[in-house]
């Protein structure tokens, strides 16, 4: 059903998504916005700028015609950052087949309108399948052939059935579900609450204090979840607790990294090294969208103040401890 795919965006992820569909047994093709990218790429069969030393496959083309992908491909991952989502799918309306499945593979929500990836994909491309890919997932790891599970969601179960069943292989299997709010916001959420635990661990608070701000973290994703109507098994499935765990603990994840340089004293405008962490963009809309429903998201919003520079990493910790006692 889905034989070919093409994948819009070849940055690290787009890259690394479509070396797994192509070991799927797809064919792929991986369009770039820079035509010169595009062009080296095909020739060496190397994305020498974001995953050197990975071959790519012939059954990858390599293209930077927007049109030429969108054609080409009966399934459409599209790996952008989220907060380009927008601008993104505007392009790709003009050349998109009607009701083809656009899978969304970034986590945020728009900082602009408060709008969750499906709903600019479908605002902007009347008639388009939306579907949503996220989980614990390092680029290098899904690049470099390890094992690796995710979640896929879309509207109609079987679609997203047949989706993970032509992304999945030996390496990378993809479970499939038809809440897409509930991956979404595992996926959105969880970057805010790894700039929280990065802070942590830079601040060299102890590996107890980093799982209690997980935990607590974790339920503040619940409830934010829970007022949209998500399934409780899906936040506690790969695109929630998986995702969290994962980007909770590491330094390869831009947002536990991001929070790690804060927490040993370097500025907002320093933090991340120039890389992008989309927690950065996400946490002041998550909180305001939880404040508009009443849940109360404490650690989101000590990000939210540190990043706004409202509220030192001190005074964030202090915060935190000294909140009302109450019941789990």
């Amino acid at each position: 059903m889905f034989d070919s795919i093409s994948v819009i965006g070849s940055g690290a992820w787009g890259t690394a998504l479509a070396l797994a569909a192509a070991r799927a047994g797809r064919k792929v093709t991986l369009w770039s916005r820079d035509s010169d990218q595009a062009e080296a790429m095909q020739s060496t069969r190397e994305n020498s700028r974001r995953l050197p030393g990975l071959l790519l496959p012939e059954t990858i083309t390599i293209t930077a015609s927007l049109k030429e992908a969108a054609d080409r491909g009966r399934a459409i991952l599209l790996v952008v950052p989220a907060q380009a989502l927008r601008d993104m799918a505007v392009a790709l309306a003009l050349v998109v087949k009607r009701g083809i499945p656009l899978i969304v593979c970034a986590k945020g929500i728009d900082r602009q309108s408060g709008e969750f990836m499906s709903e600019i994909v479908t605002d902007a491309i009347p008639g388009v399948m939306p579907a949503i890919l996220s989980g614990p997932s390092f680029a290098d790891d899904v690049a470099r052939g390890l094992p690796t599970a995710v979640a896929l969601a879309a509207p109609l179960g079987e679609i997203a059935e047949a989706l993970a069943k032509a992304l999945s292989s030996s390496s990378f299997r993809v479970y499939h579900s038809s809440d897409m709010r509930g991956v979404e916001i595992g996926g959105a959420a969880k970057n805010v609450l790894a700039i929280a635990a990065g802070i942590v661990e830079g601040r060299g608070l102890g590996e107890s204090a980093r799982a209690a701000l997980v935990a607590r973290g974790f339920a503040e994703l619940r409830r934010f979840a829970a007022s949209y109507q998500a399934k409780p098994e899906t936040l506690m499935g790969l695109s929630g607790l998986g995702d969290l765990v994962l980007t909770a603990g590491s330094l390869k994840s831009r947002n536990f990294a991001f929070g790690h340089d804060l927490g040993v004293g370097k500025s907002v405008s320093q933090a991340g090294g120039g890389k992008l962490a989309e927690g950065v963009y996400t946490a002041h809309v998550l909180v305001e969208m939880a404040r508009a429903r009443g849940v109360e998201m404490p650690v989101a919003e000590a990000v939210s103040a540190i990043l706004d520079n409202r509220l030192t990493v001190d005074g964030a910790i202090d915060r935190l401890m000294n909140r009302p006692v109450k019941g789990e």
